[in-house]
C-alpha cells in the first residue's frame, strides 16, 4: 500500500488554521520524499505524536562538554528530563530491548540516541548500535541527537547509516553568551574553557549542520531557553540555522529545580514562565518552523510522547521474552499504515461549521484551553492528567502552544477529588500550572477540583469526553463567543 503524503497545508501537523505545532507552511516547500519521513514521526510532526512512539536507547554515557543546565544520573526512574537513566545499555543490549519494544508497541517508529552523554563522544557504542538496527529492523527510523562539537567528524559516518534525522542542541551563536552556558569543553584532549571553549563549539555546530544539510539530512535545533542569558539572542538563532538549512526550531524552557544538582538549579537561575516561553516562540516563528510539543524526555524514554512505558522493557523482563520480529514488522506495517489513513482522513474531513472567523466581531480576543489528552482526543480524567496540552482558540482558529507537566492529583479511582486525592498542595499547583488558561478540557472532573478550578477562574469542562481536540477546543470556544464572553476590553483595542 503507497502511504498518503501529507500536503503542504497540513505537513508535519499543522491545523487548518495554519498554526498547530509545526508551522505548515514554512514545511510546504519539502519535497515528497522529505515529507513521508516526518508524517510518521512524534518529534518532528505535532500531528503525528498522538498516533506513534518513539524510543531512546541509553547507549552513550560520555559526554565531552559540560552545561550549566545538565546533571547526568544513570538511576533515576522518577525523573522525566534529558541526561537520566535507570539502565545503561550495551549495543547488543540495546537491540533486544528495541526488538522487544517494536514487537509490544507497534506504533513505534522512532528509534533515538540521545546520552545520557552524547552519542558522538561515544562513537563506537553509538554507531554500532545503529549498524544492527539498520540490519535486524530496517523498517524503524534512526535518530541522533548532539551538542555538535564533534559532528563534523561523523557526518559521513551519519549518512552511511541512514540516520535521516539528527537533532544538534544550539544555545547561542556569541561567545560571550556560550560561555555563562558552557564551562568547558573537552576538544583534542585537552579542556578548554571560557568564551575560547564556547567559540569552537559554535564553529563545529554550525559546520556540522550545513553538513548534514548537504547529504541530505532532515536537521532539528533544539535550544534551551535561559532568561538573562540567552532568551533574547535565540530570535538570531533561529534566523541563522533555518538560513543554513535546519528544518525546524524547538526551544525548550530551562529546567532549574535546585533538587536536580545542575549548576543552574544551585545558584538560583530563573526558568522561564509558560507565558515568555510562548512568547519566544512566536517571535522566532516568524522566521523557523516551530516545535511546540517537546515532552524534554528522558535519555531511555519509551512510547508515546507524554508517557513513559520503560519500566515495563528492563532487561530482567526482556531476557526470556521469544521474540519474532519477522511476524512484528509485518503487524508494524498494518498498523502503521492504518495510522498514517486515519491521520489523512481526519485532515481531509470538511468543516460542518462555518468559519470562526466568520462568526466573531471585531475585537474578539484568543483564549487559551488546557486539555487533558490522550491520543489526540479529551480522553484523561482531570485526576488522571501528568500533562496539559494547552491550545489557543482564536478568530482564525486553534493552534497548538505547548504542554504543563503537573503531579498526579488522583489517587486512580472514579471519585478522584472526592476523598482520594493527594494532599490539596498538588491541586494547587496543578492550578497554578494552568495559569493563563480560561477553560481546562477532561473527560470528566471530581467535584473538588471543579469548585477550586472555577475560584480560580478557570472553566472545568467534560462535555468533550472522547471528541478530537482540536474539534472540542473549536466547540467550547464558539460556545464562549455565543456567551459574548470573548471581547477585548476596550484599552486592549486601542492599544492593538
Amino acid at each position: 500500500m503507497d502511504l498518503p503524503v501529507i500536503g503542504n497545508a497540513q505537513a508535519a501537523g499543522g491545523c487548518a488554521s495554519g498554526g498547530c505545532g509545526s508551522a505548515p507552511d514554512a514545511l510546504a516547500h519539502l519535497p515528497d520524499h522529505i515529507r513521508l519521513k516526518v508524517q510518521d514521526h512524534p518529534c518532528y510532526s505535532e500531528e503525528a505524536h498522538h498516533y506513534f512512539a518513539r524510543m531512546h536507547v541509553a547507549v552513550a554515557p560520555a559526554c565531552n562538554i559540560q552545561c550549566n543546565y545538565c546533571n547526568r544520573k544513570y538511576d533515576c526512574a522518577n525523573e522525566s528530563r534529558p541526561g537520566v537513566v535507570s539502565e545503561l545499555l550495551s549495543p547488543d543490549h540495546a537491540i533486544r530491548k528495541v526488538l522487544a519494544v517494536a514487537a509490544a508497541i507497534p506504533q513505534m517508529t522512532v528509534l533515538g540516541i540521545a546520552g545520557p552523554g552524547d552519542p558522538l563522544a561515544n562513537p563506537s557504542r553509538t554507531f554500532e548500535t545503529f549498524r544492527q538496527l539498520s540490519e535486524k529492523a530496517p523498517d524503524i527510523k534512526l535518530c541522533l541527537s548532539t551538542n555538535g562539537l564533534r559532528l563534523p567528524e561523523f557526518a559521513d559516518e551519519i549518512a552511511k547509516h541512514n540516520i535521516d534525522h539528527v537533532t544538534i542542541t544550539i544555545n547561542c551563536l556569541d561567545p560571550r553568551v556560550g560561555a555563562q552556558i558552557y564551562p568547558w569543553i573537552f576538544w583534542n584532549k585537552r579542556r578548554i574553557r571560557g568564551e575560547e571553549g564556547a567559540a569552537i563549539l559554535i564553529a563545529q555546530q554550525q559546520m556540522g549542520l550545513e553538513m548534514l544539510v548537504a547529504r541530505g539530512v532532515l536537521v532539528k535545533v533544539n535550544s534551551v531557553m535561559i532568561p538573562g542569558v540567552n532568551d533574547q539572542h535565540l530570535k538570531e538563532v533561529s534566523r541563522v540555522v533555518k538560513a543554513k538549512g535546519a528544518f525546524l526550531h524547538n526551544v525548550m524552557p530551562l529546567i532549574a529545580e535546585a533538587e536536580h544538582g545542575t549548576y543552574y538549579g544551585l545558584m538560583g537561575q530563573d526558568s522561564p514562565t509558560s507565558a515568555e516561553l510562548q512568547a519566544l516562540q512566536d517571535e522566532c516563528a516568524g522566521d523557523m518552523a516551530m516545535m511546540r510539543h517537546c515532552r524534554q524526555c528522558r535519555a531511555d524514554a519509551v512510547g508515546l510522547l507524554g508517557e513513559d512505558r520503560g519500566a515495563e522493557f528492563t532487561l530482567d523482563k526482556i531476557a526470556d521474552m521469544d521474540l519474532d520480529y519477522g511476524a512484528a514488522m509485518a503487524k508494524r506495517k498494518e498498523v502503521r499504515e492504518a495510522l498514517v489513513e486515519q491521520m489523512a482522513a481526519k485532515r481531509g474531513a470538511p468543516s460542518t461549521q462555518p468559519a470562526m472567523a466568520e462568526l466573531a466581531p471585531v475585537g474578539t480576543r484568543p483564549v487559551l484551553m488546557a486539555v487533558a489528552a490522550k491520543n489526540g482526543l479529551v480522553g484523561e480524567h482531570f485526576g488522571h492528567a501528568r500533562e496539559f496540552l494547552v491550545y489557543e482558540a482564536a478568530p482564525e482558529g486553534v493552534r497548538f502552544i505547548g504542554h504543563r507537566k503537573v503531579d498526579l492529583y488522583c489517587g486512580g479511582l472514579d471519585s478522584c477529588g472526592e476523598g482520594d486525592a493527594e494532599p490539596e498542595s498538588i491541586l494547587d499547583k496543578t492550578i497554578a500550572a494552568l495559569s493563563g488558561c480560561e477553560a481546562v478540557l477532561c473527560s470528566k472532573v471530581g467535584f473538588e477540583p471543579w469548585g477550586r478550578l472555577e475560584a480560580a477562574g478557570i472553566a472545568p469542562n467534560g462535555e468533550h469526553a472522547l471528541e478530537p481536540i482540536e474539534e472540542a477546543v473549536t466547540a467550547v470556544y464558539r460556545e464562549m463567543l455565543a456567551a459574548g464572553k470573548l471581547a477585548k476590553p476596550v484599552a486592549a483595542r486601542k492599544r492593538a
